[in-house]
């Protein structure tokens, strides 16, 4: 059986991994639609609806494992749901398909549609809560540890890259709570690039070529930890994660889905243990990774990004779609 299975996975992921970013680019395009319009829920709600139906003619057993939450909190793409044809490979799915709902409303930089898959059992089913991350590039792999301090961490990147300190960037989330980091990060003397939101984006930017990144830290959503993991593998980078729990109840929770040491530093493969695992992300709005969607006099235009893990493939797409097809997703 095993032999048999891989044999699916190397005939169908290729193929698989193209559909998955028709489903991210439907999305992008119907959320798009309410950029800059002050609407989160209608943003939302666009892309939620637009990749439900995208998945329902893809042939696989999907389980959503990180989605739009629990059963009675999201009528589409919750936990648990069961989505694509019910043939094919069993695969786990962890989506969010429109990272940067506050992002799109206010017409900022940084949102995107987005997609990872790996075979089931494979993803950590991650609760909605927070998580402290560290995220760097291929090059920096084994050089950096969440457990060592800021200072550590800036200097092992900087001497890796043949950096100066002063030369390296440093992506951080825009929040209160990073205040102290922030100023430890200025302390060292590098260079800090603040998001307002885009936590998935923000990950893998350092394995990403051009993207002026060189190191994520910072506290951000679990869930989007786990999907930046699936990313991140793909691209050959690296990203470790401690859960930061705001009440026993989420402690209580994550044991609940199976984290026997809720309290324990997460490496790659305790975020995504397959080399099985795909990702595909659409951009709605321009940001460190894709462009966002533009709408022509027919139709529209799209930036992608699709990857498997195996091969480290990268794949950037740029597709039209005419508006008579649109729909048809």
């Amino acid at each position: 059986m095993g032999t048999i299975n891989n044999f699916l996975w190397g005939f169908m992921d290729r193929n698989l991994a193209l559909e998955f970013v028709r489903a991210t680019e439907a999305a992008a395009i119907s959320s798009a639609l309410w950029v800059g319009k002050g609407s989160e829920k209608s943003a939302d709600h666009a892309a939620v609806e637009a990749m439900r139906k995208a998945f329902s003619i893809i042939d696989m057993d999907g389980t959503v494992v990180i989605g739009e939450g629990e059963r009675d909190e999201a009528p589409m793409l919750y936990i648990g749901e069961k989505v694509g044809s019910g043939k094919g490979l069993k695969l786990d799915i962890a989506i969010d398909p429109l990272e940067g709902t506050t992002i799109t409303a206010r017409g900022d930089s940084n949102a995107m549609s987005v997609f990872a898959a790996a075979p089931t059992g494979c993803l950590l089913n991650a609760p909605d809560t927070y998580m402290n991350k560290i995220a760097v590039g291929p090059k920096c792999v084994g050089a950096v540890d969440l457990d060592k301090s800021v200072e550590e961490n800036i200097h092992a990147v900087a001497k890796i890259l043949n950096k100066d300190v002063e030369e390296v960037t440093v992506i951080i989330l825009d929040r209160d709570r990073h205040k102290e980091l922030i100023e430890k990060v200025r302390k060292c003397g590098a260079r800090i690039k603040l998001i307002r939101d885009g936590d998935i984006a923000g990950a893998m930017a350092p394995a990403i070529e051009d993207s002026g990144i060189d190191l994520l830290l910072g506290i951000g959503a679990a869930p989007e930890g786990v999907i930046a993991a699936v990313g991140l593998k793909c691209l050959g980078g690296e990203i470790q994660g401690r859960l930061k729990f705001r009440n026993d109840e989420e402690k209580a929770r994550a044991k609940k889905m199976g984290m026997k040491d809720p309290d324990k530093k997460l490496l790659m493969n305790d975020l995504v243990s397959s080399n099985e695992s795909m990702f595909a992300a659409t951009g709605v709005t321009d940001g460190t990774i894709l462009k966002g969607v533009q709408f022509l006099s027919d139709g529209a235009k799209t930036h992608s990004i699709v990857m498997r893990a195996k091969t480290k493939t990268v794949r950037f797409i740029e597709s039209e779609h005419k508006f008579e097809h649109v729909p048809e997703y």
